[in-house]
């Protein structure tokens, strides 16, 4: 009896490994299959090795990423996934999971050539739950600015303008002057106009106008959102705007200077998602950000082009980011503090 039961276990032990075997492996091999190896490559060389990926909602993506000749880096756009970066024949391992359908952008967040731009991937995100919401109409569609006409200050101040000097005539302003649609639509140099035709503020000199439009702009941002914009354009924007604005980044160097003469609406050399033609526009020079409103900026930042080569950065950034890049984008022609009069940077 002892030995028929010992041979009933060998048996059964004989089975269990037939199925188990089988099952230990396709669990492997399924592990396997969930984690994708991604090379990164500059766009010259073949940029991303994989341009879709395919994900479901709430299910793990593993990958392990490695670069295949310089520093490359790893972010996805509106995400609040941390960038990472990659190196050079090391490998970096990480999980992405998303709680909605839809589309998601990834990309290099590490100036790689001058065709970093290109080096953008999507992630096609299935199953059940609420998508991503659509984005509402840009406002410049709306008010139907063209973004790619020239727009230069009919003015400009004599000097810098100062919010901090501007806060002494606050309280004579009109309520119009804080209203978030005035901002919105109107470039600086447009609402210094409007309120430079006011008969109450006839005793304020030109540049004390130029003061309050500063200190007007001020209020539409608060100190975390300047943070925020700071540091966006340093990750994303100096490279090519360099790193105060007057359009003398690494990656343009060299490139012929942005002329907006030369553009007219419906040029069809214009090329909407960019390839590095010329170096972008001084922002420190008074005619550029103070002829612009944040519509416009809006509309640039999110559709890329106008012939500068700038790539589209609507997938990229949240409508908050693109925010807080525009405030900070206005303090290369506005000082935030009280500055002694001085000429104009």
């Amino acid at each position: 009896m002892k030995k028929e039961g010992l041979a009933r276990w060998i048996v059964i032990l004989l089975v269990l490994a037939a199925v188990g075997v089988p099952l230990v492996g396709w669990w492997l091999s399924k592990d396997l299959a969930a984690t994708l190896e991604l090379h990164a490559r500059m766009p010259e060389n073949g940029g991303w090795s994989v341009n879709t990926i395919q994900a479901k909602v709430g299910q793990p993506i593993h990958l392990r990423l490695t670069s295949d000749d310089v520093v490359h880096g790893f972010a996805v756009g509106r995400s609040d996934h941390p960038a990472l970066d990659i190196l050079p024949g090391e490998f970096t391992d990480t999980t992405l999971t998303f709680d909605q359908p839809g589309k998601y952008t990834f990309y290099c967040s590490r100036w790689c050539g001058a065709n970093h731009w290109r080096m953008r991937g999507t992630i096609e995100v299935t199953g059940e739950g609420d998508p991503i919401p659509p984005d509402p109409q840009p406002l410049f569609l709306k008010l139907g600015i063209d973004i790619d006409a020239p727009q230069t200050a009919e003015v400009t101040p004599g000097m810098t303008a100062s919010a901090g000097r501007g806060a002494l005539f606050a309280s004579q302003l009109p309520a119009y002057a804080l209203e978030k649609d005035i901002y919105l639509s109107n470039s600086p140099a447009k609402v210094w106009l409007r309120l430079r035709a006011e008969t109450f503020l006839s005793s304020l000199s030109d540049d004390d106008v130029w003061d309050a439009v500063a200190w007007i702009w001020q209020q539409h941002a608060t100190p975390e959102a300047l943070k925020s914009g700071q540091e966006l354009y340093a990750t994303n924007c100096a490279a090519c705007h360099g790193e105060s604005g007057k359009g003398d980044g690494v990656m343009v160097r060299g490139l012929p200077v942005w002329d907006p003469s030369l553009h007219t609406s419906g040029d069809v050399t214009h090329q909407p998602t960019g390839e590095g033609l010329v170096s972008p526009p001084d922002f420190t020079d008074p005619k550029v950000l103070l002829g612009v409103s944040p519509a416009l900026l809006e509309g640039k930042i999110i559709r890329g082009g106008m012939g500068t080569g700038m790539p589209y950065w609507g997938p990229i950034f949240t409508s908050e980011q693109i925010q807080a890049v525009i405030s900070y984008l206005y303090t290369f022609s506005f000082h935030s503090q009280e500055q002694p009069r001085g000429p104009s940077n």
